[in-house]
């Protein structure tokens, strides 16, 4: 176990540890807001429309996600669609990601007692301040478990972005095992360092479900 390779190349490992992470908070912020407005319009749209959004998380979550980089980088330039590496890896996760975060706002949604939103009505609230005062506190307890798991998911998977030159850290520790021979360190270093990121993002997201506790109802 040489790690005097790893500290030579520390510099550059550094800054794509931050590209991994500026992918991932960019792919997880997209995929949280296009997640959020594709349960909306299904819930709350035309029967057409659900139709349609329903297809595209048949899609998604019924392909590779490799796939799907592959046809977002080097298939958007026969539509029109030209993507830096970046752009399009962060575009990748986001509409990735989208597709699990839109069922698990979907699930959260129904498993509020529609008697909630009755009484919110009566008291001539608007379907926005019902979702919004209403639904969404009552909705992110529930749902705030799946998606610190399905944010994990996409976290991991910043290590395909790689395959599209994407100058993040798998990519950097791939270039150092092929060049110096040292698979096993650089591999080494690239799992601890999921490892952290991963731990991090569960103590983050245990410390926000307590906070969101208050907001807790009783089915009864």
């Amino acid at each position: 176990m040489n790690y005097q390779v790893i500290a030579e190349h520390l510099p550059t490992l550094l800054e794509a540890a931050g590209v991994t992470m500026g992918t991932w908070l960019l792919g997880a912020l997209l995929a949280l807001l296009l997640g959020f407005l594709v349960s909306l319009l299904r819930r709350y749209g035309p029967q057409a429309l659900n139709w349609l959004l329903g297809l595209y998380v048949e899609l998604i979550r019924g392909t590779p996600f490799l796939i799907q980089l592959f046809l977002l980088y080097y298939g958007g330039p026969y539509i029109g669609l030209v993507l830096d590496p970046v752009a399009a890896g962060v575009m990748g996760l986001g509409i990735y990601g989208a597709a699990y975060f839109s069922e698990v706002f979907r699930a959260g949604f129904e498993a509020i007692p529609k008697g909630h939103s009755e009484v919110a009505e009566c008291l001539g609230m608007t379907r926005w301040q019902i979702i919004r005062r209403v639904l969404l506190p009552e909705m992110m307890v529930l749902v705030l478990p799946p998606l610190t798991n399905m944010l994990v998911v996409l976290l991991k998977e910043t290590a395909v972005l790689s395959i599209i030159t994407v100058p993040e850290l798998t990519f950097h520790i791939s270039s150092i095992g092929s060049e110096q021979y040292a698979f096993v360190e650089a591999l080494f270093l690239l799992a601890c360092f999921y490892w952290g990121l991963v731990e991090l993002c569960g103590w983050l997201g245990r410390v926000l479900e307590k906070r969101l506790e208050r907001f807790r109802f009783s089915a009864s």
